[in-house]
């Protein structure tokens, strides 16, 4: 199958790519960057141009489209670019896939659910319900999928949406506008303050097990039940089967770092609530253990163990260690 990945240059991305070549498919990325990996073209995605040229050339059956500007930090800070890349990018792509019948594959976010107050989050609770929401970019998420959903009623647009929940582990680089185990793996091991706030209950989904489960879909898209929504789009939370508090997780890198590395808990600083974020997020995945074999084989504790390794070796682990 020709498969196109957007956004391939990202966390994401790349070990997805990896994993759609390794099960023999022909798989192209696409992200901002040149790269010398042959079967990639530069694309920024609000540029229709741009993305024509690739759907000229790839020609795809399917698309994976992960490009996005990711995070409620990032959003604020770059509304701009989350906007045009979060719903002018996905109507360009979505009318390419439209001219030659290829289908979508949507990187949904949990942040779509906005603040439900429910205890688990089904994916039909969207199909006739708006929760409010705390920032932009969990606004820009759930539009993404109106759109998908719209296109697919009107034109006839072939898609399935994917709702990821807290995924995590190697390849993900550091900086401010990370996800939460990323942010508490670096800033540790650099003796940088970090907060918890103790509210805050989430999955986490470890980057192996992810991309075993995203993977899949390209090879089950066409047996994929209807959705319940107006679309029929297949919608799934893709997610982790620990429900942790944010302090307990934080506590789970804190007693990893400190195998190695002297830490200053002066510098740990604990806050009740944050503020414009959804306290708990907690996943029904049914769905996706029925209709895409997921599976969560890692769990939390190696994970964290295994992205401390990554960084270490990243960023240089001597400059961790402890004085002997």
């Amino acid at each position: 199958m020709k498969i196109l990945v957007t956004g391939s240059n990202g966390t994401l991305g790349i070990p997805l790519l990896r994993e759609l070549r390794k099960r023999g498919h022909t798989a192209y990325g696409c992200d901002m960057a040149h790269s010398e990996d042959p079967q990639y073209i530069r694309c920024d995605v609000r540029q229709f141009r741009q993305l024509e040229n690739i759907f000229q050339v790839v020609k795809p059956d399917l698309v994976y489209h992960l490009a996005a500007e990711f995070g409620r930090n990032n959003g604020e800070a770059y509304y701009e670019q989350l906007w045009s890349t979060n719903q002018v990018g996905t109507e360009n792509l979505i009318r390419l896939c439209l001219a030659i019948k290829a289908r979508i594959v949507l990187a949904g976010s949990s942040e779509a659910y906005g603040d439900s107050g429910l205890a688990s989050l089904r994916e039909d609770v969207l199909d006739d319900k708006v929760h409010m929401f705390h920032n932009n970019y969990a606004l820009s998420k759930w539009v993404q999928e109106r759109q998908v959903m719209i296109s697919a009623k009107r034109d006839g647009l072939k898609a399935v949406i994917l709702r990821f929940f807290n995924a995590y582990g190697e390849g993900e680089y550091y900086s401010t506008y990370r996800s939460v185990v990323c942010l508490f793996c670096y800033r540790l091991l650099h003796d940088l303050p970090i907060t918890i706030y103790r509210n805050g209950h989430r999955e986490f989904l470890y980057i192996d097990d992810w991309t075993r489960t995203v993977a899949n879909v390209a090879e089950k898209f066409d047996t994929l039940p209807r959705g319940s929504n107006f679309g029929g789009v297949p919608v799934y939370n893709i997610g982790g089967e620990e429900y942790k508090s944010i302090e307990d997780m934080a506590q789970l890198v804190i007693e990893e770092i400190g195998r190695t590395v002297p830490i200053d808990k002066s510098k740990i600083n604990y806050v009740d609530e944050e503020i414009a974020n959804v306290a708990n997020k907690r996943p029904d995945l049914t769905l996706a253990q029925r209709d895409l074999d997921h599976k969560c084989k890692v769990p939390l504790t190696e994970g964290i163990q295994r992205t401390v390794r990554w960084m270490q070796s990243v960023y240089g682990k001597q400059a961790f260690a402890k004085e002997a």
